[in-house]
């Protein structure tokens, strides 16, 4: 093992414990991240200057967050540690990066891969979400966390999560007027999760809190709605929505956050060749892996959410997992009870996330009924209509031919914030399942770098 090189793409939860595991067996890991600070989207850290206390930032959450970010803290010197660092392309057993600021590039030939790369916000496209003024939760709750700033000061909250009713807490309790929480999913559905969700303990607890909290202040809450199209000239000023029986309402507002979910970030598992199935329950293509994040690539390992959504808590015990997992296929000690111990946490989790996703169903009518005229590939401005257009013309009957014709998921985000909205509408249009329309495959490089990046290293 000596002289190997480990390479940990990410430092949010999962890759903070993945490297604090193989730094206590002796090891000295690479962990690239492309953030300025460890601690990931969740327990992102505030920028130089900023003094609010953990309390403040993370609520709840606070002893989890000071938790990670002292544990990454301390392996200062043990670890080589490449923050504000983009891993672009990953090809022929190296890891291609560039960092930002001052464009340096760098290959980094590795031995072993441990991919903790995390997840984003996942949006379905409405008429007006384009305007300025809209959010999604997660761009919200960074602004409210790493800047200490609202979106606005009268603020719908909408879509459907476990973080529409954490965001819209935060919010309220930093002094915004929260102006309603609109909920597509049905209160049936919640009833129906019960018995899973019960299985998450505190993390149920705290989603009772902060509904009950919300309640108490008249915040109005609502379920089993609709988004219609948010309004407005020079910014949105209202959203219309449809309630539960139909009727159609509409909410002043001088800003929305919104979004349905998070996706897996998967792009660089793909680069690597890591094969995908279809995840049923999260509407999503995985990566391939074992209950501990070996893939079928050799020496190549996920963890966290860019291996399949499961929350903050899993993703640190996966973070470990994984590194745990990577000691024992290198014959290198290893805690075998700490390993099987972290497999029956992961499958409790897993019944919780279950009931997660029954409680929050994703909208699937509202993401097949996008109007012809609404745009859902920003950077190429292809609308709903056109795609389907080619759909209909050309046969394109699968996420990457329909690329090839129409330029969907070519621009900057690569597919990130359209690939969802537009795989189903391929399902709906060709009468396929989701499963058949296919994802479309990651290029480097993953995410834009400059044409002229300057010297390698």
């Amino acid at each position: 093992m000596t002289g190997e090189t480990i390479v940990i793409v990410g430092a949010g939860p999962a890759g903070t414990r993945a490297a604090e595991t193989l730094v206590r067996a002796g090891l000295r890991p690479v962990v690239i991240d492309e953030a300025p600070f460890s601690g990931g989207q969740i327990y992102r850290r505030q920028p130089p200057g900023f003094t609010r206390p953990p309390e403040s930032l993370y609520g709840f959450e606070a002893g989890k967050a000071k938790s990670v970010h002292a544990a990454f803290d301390a392996l200062s010197g043990k670890v080589d540690y490449r923050p504000d660092t983009l891993v672009w392309e990953i090809r022929d057993g190296k890891v291609h990066t560039i960092a930002n600021g001052s464009n340096a590039r760098a290959q980094l030939p590795y031995d072993a891969l441990i991919l903790a790369t995390g997840a984003m916000d996942r949006v379905i496209p409405f008429p007006g979400w384009t305007l300025p003024g809209v959010y999604t939760l997660g761009g919200a709750q960074i602004a409210l966390k790493f800047q200490g700033c609202g979106i606005g000061s009268k603020v719908v909250f909408a879509g459907s999560s476990p973080l529409l009713t954490l965001v819209a807490y935060q919010y309220a309790k930093a002094g915004a007027t929260v102006a309603a929480v609109i909920d597509t999913a049905p209160f049936a559905a919640k009833l129906q999760a019960l018995p899973d969700l019960a299985r998450g303990g505190a993390t149920f607890a705290k989603g009772l809190y902060y509904t009950a909290w919300l309640k108490m202040r008249g915040i109005p809450m609502f379920s089993g709605a609709t988004l219609v199209r948010a309004e407005g000239e020079q910014g949105i000023a209202r959203l219309v929505w449809r309630g539960a029986g139909g009727d159609e309402r509409s909410t002043d507002c001088d800003a929305l956050g919104f979004g349905f979910g998070l996706k897996s970030e998967t792009q660089l598992a793909d680069l690597v060749g890591v094969p995908f199935v279809f995840d049923e329950g999260q509407r999503q293509f995985v990566p391939q892996a074992d209950p501990a994040g070996r893939t079928p690539v050799k020496s190549v390992y996920v963890c966290g959410d860019g291996a399949g959504i499961r929350g903050a808590d899993a993703a640190e015990l996966a973070g470990e997992r994984a590194a745990l997992a990577l000691l024992a296929d290198r014959n290198l000690p290893h805690d075998r009870g700490r390993a099987a111990s972290i497999d029956a946490s992961l499958a409790r989790l897993a019944r919780f996330r279950r009931g997660i996703e029954r409680a929050f169903p994703f909208p699937e009518a509202m993401a097949r009924a996008v109007a012809d005229e609404t745009v859902v590939c920003r950077c190429e401005a292809v609308t709903a209509g056109e795609a389907r257009k080619w759909m209909r013309e050309l046969g394109a009957r699968e996420l990457n031919r329909l690329k090839a014709f129409s330029r969907v998921g070519m621009g900057r985000c690569q597919g990130r914030v359209c690939g969802t909205p537009i795989a189903e509408i391929v399902a709906q249009e060709c009468g396929l399942g989701l499963e058949q329309a296919g994802r479309l495959r990651g290029q480097p490089p993953v995410k834009p770098i400059p044409l002229d990046p300057g010297p390698e290293e």
